[in-house]
């Protein structure tokens, strides 16, 4: 059949057999019927090659592309991760994997540095093409995959409230709004988990509440340990719904309504998910460390919770008077050092 659209469809598809007849059908990635058809042409080529030559097979873009979407079918971030994909389609459709080189690399980052954006709309479009070629390398598809290199990001933000900021948005905040900013305060949880959050998913009893994979961010289950702040809440919305913990027929937080309580309470520059970076501060300012913290947040890594590292020093001041003059008298020592120097 060759090249072929489906029906309804708009990009093209592939549909050929090897060299031992194995039947091929695959997405092209493109709705370009010349691209296409040059990718139905080197493919079966590489399969014959493959079959009778011996050769390891070489794997294109958008083959990856392909699979690796496949792969992320149920992520929260799909659509952003298409955006991003739809840019490096410009420059590496056609390409096999083995041909995208550092230097190709580099040239895609500052090229889309030269549309005008900020470097951290940069990075994020950049992970994407890391995590592909780095899920080629775990798929045997490419061997050494090129280095993929980020820029500075002065824009990363933390803003957070002290005790009596918070004190203040609360007061400021509707019932409704208020025991979820609460909540949020007590747990670090993100707004759709707090919005989420079902009865089946809380046991009072062992004071644990857990996220299911499915609804988390990394994917992974997330269990959240209750301390008496989100206790209270959690007994004050007793018998409000039968399922939910947080019901009041919203599926999101009404920004608007959140920043007009926000400018109510004299603030500026705030977010609902900066709840989440508050607590996250405030664990640190009372000594939680940055590994514990990881856990509780549930963050994938440490690169994340480093945002939060420089609210506490008290972890390095045991060693401060590691640079200490020797002996006890510390000024006399200062003076033999000197009349060394000259």
């Amino acid at each position: 059949m060759g090249i072929y659209k489906r029906k309804g469809g708009e990009v093209y598809w592939l549909d050929f057999s090897d060299a031992s007849g194995k039947r091929v059908r695959q997405s092209a990635g493109t709705e370009n019927k010349r691209e296409a058809q040059e990718l139905h042409d080197r493919l079966k080529v590489e399969a014959w090659r493959t079959a009778k030559l011996g050769e390891k097979q070489r794997y294109s873009w958008q083959q990856a592309v392909v699979r690796y979407l496949l792969e992320q079918s149920e992520s929260k971030s799909l659509e952003s991760t298409k955006g991003a994909l739809r840019y490096f389609d410009a420059h590496l459709a056609g390409k096999y994997l083995d041909e995208i080189t550092k230097n190709l690399v580099d040239e895609i980052r500052l090229h889309k540095k030269s549309t005008g954006v900020k470097n951290g709309t940069v990075n994020r479009q950049m992970t994407v093409l890391r995590a592909i070629l780095n899920a080629a390398k775990e798929w045997d598809w490419l061997d050494n995959p090129p280095k993929v290199k980020t820029l500075p990001d002065s824009s990363a933000r933390v803003r957070f409230l002290t005790q009596e900021e918070a004190s203040r948005l609360l007061a400021e905040l509707s019932p409704r709004f208020q025991v979820m900013a609460k909540f949020t305060l007590a747990t670090g949880l993100r707004a759709s988990n707090v919005i989420h959050l079902c009865w089946s998913n809380v046991d009072m009893q062992r004071r644990i509440a857990w996220v299911d994979a499915h609804n988390s961010k990394s994917g992974k289950a997330l269990t959240i340990p209750l301390n008496d702040d989100a206790m209270t809440v959690l007994h004050g919305q007793m018998g409000v719904h039968e399922t939910k913990v947080f019901d009041y027929g919203c599926n999101q937080m009404s920004t608007n309504t959140f920043q007009a309580a926000v400018k109510r309470a004299g603030l500026t520059d705030f977010r609902w998910h900066d709840l989440r970076h508050t607590w996250a501060s405030w664990h640190i300012q009372n000594g939680t460390p940055l590994n514990v913290l990881k856990e509780l947040g549930g963050w994938a890594d440490l690169t994340m919770v480093l945002r939060y590292a420089h609210l506490s020093s008290e972890h390095l001041n045991s060693y401060a008077g590691n640079s200490k003059l020797n002996g006890t008298n510390s000024a006399h020592n200062l003076k033999l050092l000197r009349a060394k120097i000259g």
